[in-house]
């Protein structure tokens, strides 16, 4: 017999006062037509529409017919190369519509699709090739050589799309394809060091769909998609809006996170007319700085708002400011992308992540395995047709997560333990509290910080790391690694950066690094996470590095960098990236110097000049070449590199979700 959460074994009991209204609260069923896999639906959408714009990116388009005939004759290509039902074929593209062709054509054929983001570090790409046993790899041509190791076959995919000599058929498949085999394969931050994939089926994808046809209404618009096919809420944007007749306009980009640029945010909202638009509360909080894409935003109907907690503050300016409908969405990638809706209505007092949708039921759970009463912490337990397969390659981490449903009697399903600790209000609805374990989410990335210690604690100078976050300045936190050194050993910051970027993402290297003498202990031994000290940056520090500012400009720079990375002082040699700069702070910036300044910063120019006398010499025209006003300006360069290439090839640093508890 299967034991409890507590240990016990049998049918659950419930605490005192428990959640009496669970029935009522997870009556949720809606009729779906569990046979159809995701490609049927998008078949369906052509024959109703085959001459309306499906998707548009940069200056090119495609109607749905001339999606589905490239898409049809990529399957078939893929279906030659042994793709088909429980084969992994891999994506990694920049954001175009050969992307968007690749998504359908490999569910076409039958395969499940494996993103991976092409600025990811080499190690962590070749963990993934190498763990999914991937049969084919979708790229472009000037992506192509960083697979040439690889065994499976790589095909480039340039603006010509593919090479379709000898393609006479666009017949779809040779054979039936069950709704039980995999969609597509995400993988997570894991605990161990290891990303860990989840696998996701056809069924749960079209019970996803049913649930935002509830939730947002099926009726077609225009979607600015601006998510990387990496994280999980991309399925919504690229794939339910497909099935359902919107014109999907593809970001291209750096360009999200530009104020005034061809295709910034402003200029696509107005130029095609958007009507709904999904993004971070980080991400919504710096564009409605900008007063174009304020404005340009107003023309919205609907905004989606997930990947992590929506603060009150911003919910509410939020509602004030736009007149759309405005949601607050939740979900683990572990129940297919969003799992829980709330609709804000007017000026609010809290923020709920709101109630299960379609075939969904929530289940809050106590310490002690019972359910928890009204209003009193828990877990947050997810059942219903959304619930994945499970892990890949990972039954243990499966067995773990994945647990019987003992809470309600008669029903016999799984559930996912999400980690995330919640309450349910009196009304039902539920409001998002914490974490139980060390996984954070951070500017919609979803992030176990476990991974990050065991990748900074095989580096052979470290003795012991412990990673947090730290300094909090509204909804923005920063990752914080405590480093002690092996006796003996001395090791920089700087070099355990190096280190890490070999095999965590950039948005999982910590900025800040501190070295400790020891780590502070709780009484039974462990490391006392809340006696970390405070890391951050301090004015003794900034001096040491070339003093405060000497010019007004200096100032407005040095107040404009302060503001962006939430720190109390920025010397005027400080790199600023070595500060923990990123896309998302570099945007901000970029639109606040444009507002104090009255002029345009592009920003390429801040990716240039890192420090604050290097721009403001740049700015006052008393530099006039890049890259070489000092020896500190140098630092941080492949970083930057890094940073700037992926800002341009996508908007995964600006947008996520993931993840609910993933990058959802």
């Amino acid at each position: 017999m299967s034991k409890n959460p507590d240990g016990t074994t049998g049918a659950a009991t419930t605490a005192s006062g428990a959640q009496s209204h669970l029935p009522e609260w997870n009556r949720t069923e809606v009729a779906v037509d569990s046979r159809k896999c995701v490609y049927d639906l998008f078949d369906e959408q052509v024959l109703r529409t085959p001459d309306r714009i499906a998707v548009i990116c940069r200056d090119q388009a495609l109607t749905y017919a001339g999606l589905h005939e490239r898409a049809q004759r990529l399957a078939h290509r893929l279906g030659s190369l042994g793709a088909g039902p429980e084969t992994i074929v891999v994506i990694s593209m920049e954001r175009s519509v050969e992307m968007m062709v690749a998504l359908l054509g490999v569910l076409k054929a039958g395969a499940a699709y494996l993103p991976i983001d092409p600025g990811f570090p080499a190690d962590r790409i070749a963990f993934m090739l190498h763990d999914s046993a991937a049969r084919v790899i979708l790229t472009q041509r000037h992506l192509a050589a960083r697979f040439a190791n690889s065994p499976a076959t790589v095909m480039a995919l340039g603006e010509a799309g593919y090479d379709e000599a000898g393609l006479d058929s666009i017949e779809t498949r040779g054979r039936e394809v069950p709704s039980s085999a995999l969609a597509y394969l995400m993988y997570t931050s894991g605990s161990t060091g290891k990303p860990k994939g989840v696998m996701v089926e056809h069924r749960n994808v079209v019970n996803f769909f049913a649930g935002m046809d509830r939730v947002i209404g099926a009726q077609a618009g225009v979607w600015l998609a601006a998510t990387s096919i990496s994280f999980d809420i991309s399925v919504l944007e690229l794939l339910w809006t497909l099935t359902c007749g919107f014109t999907v306009v593809v970001q291209p980009g750096a360009d999200c996170l530009s104020a005034t640029g061809e295709y910034s945010v402003s200029v696509q909202l107005s130029r095609h007319r958007v009507t709904h638009f999904q993004c971070t509360p980080t991400l919504a909080r710096i564009l409605i700085r900008s007063p174009e894409v304020l404005v340009a935003m107003k023309g919205l109907k609907k905004l989606f708002l997930g990947g992590e907690a929506l603060p009150l503050t911003l919910a509410n300016q939020l509602r004030e400011a736009l007149p759309a409908e405005i949601f607050n969405l939740y979900g683990p990638t572990e129940t297919t992308v969003w799992s829980t809706a709330h609709k804000l209505a007017g000026v609010t007092d809290s923020v709920p992540i709101g109630r299960p949708i379609a075939n969904t039921r929530t289940y809050i759970i106590d310490e002690a395995g019972k359910l928890a009463a009204i209003g009193a912490a828990g877990e947050l337990y997810i059942g219903g047709a959304g619930v994945t397969r499970g892990y890949w390659k990972r039954p243990d981490l499966t067995a773990e997560r994945f647990v019987v449903n003992r809470f309600e009697p008669g029903r016999l399903e799984i559930l996912y333990r999400t980690g995330d600790l919640v309450r349910r209000r009196e009304d039902g609805e539920i409001e998002f509290i914490g974490r139980t374990d060390q996984q954070v989410k951070l500017r919609g990335f979803r992030i176990e910080l476990g991974e990050i210690e065991a990748v900074l604690g095989i580096q052979p100078a470290v003795q012991e790391v412990a990673v947090v976050t730290r300094g909090e300045r509204g909804n923005d936190p920063q990752l914080v690694a405590y480093v002690v050194a092996k006796p003996g050993r001395t090791v920089t910051s700087q070099e355990l950066k190096i280190h890490a970027r070999e095999k965590l993402p950039e948005y999982m290297v910590p900025p800040v690094i501190r070295f400790l003498g020891a780590m502070p202990r709780t009484p039974n031994g462990k490391t006392d996470r809340n006696a970390l000290p405070n890391p951050s940056f301090d004015a003794a520090g900034a001096a040491e590095r070339g003093g405060f500012a000497r010019t007004e400009l200096e100032g407005i720079i040095t107040e404009v960098w302060r503001e962006a990375l939430a720190i109390d002082d920025v010397g005027l040699h400080v790199n600023l990236f070595d500060l923990g700069a990123t896309s998302l702070s570099v945007a901000e910036a970029a639109i606040s110097l444009r507002q104090k300044l009255d002029r345009e910063i592009p920003l390429t120019d801040l990716f240039a000049y890192p420090t604050i006398a290097a721009l403001a010499s740049y700015l006052s025209g008393t530099n006039g070449s890049r890259g070489n006003s000092s020896g500190d300006q140098t630092r941080g360069t492949a970083r930057r590199q890094t940073l700037l290439r992926r800002t341009r090839a996508a908007a995964a640093t600006a947008l996520t979700r993931p993840r609910g508890s993933d990058e959802s």
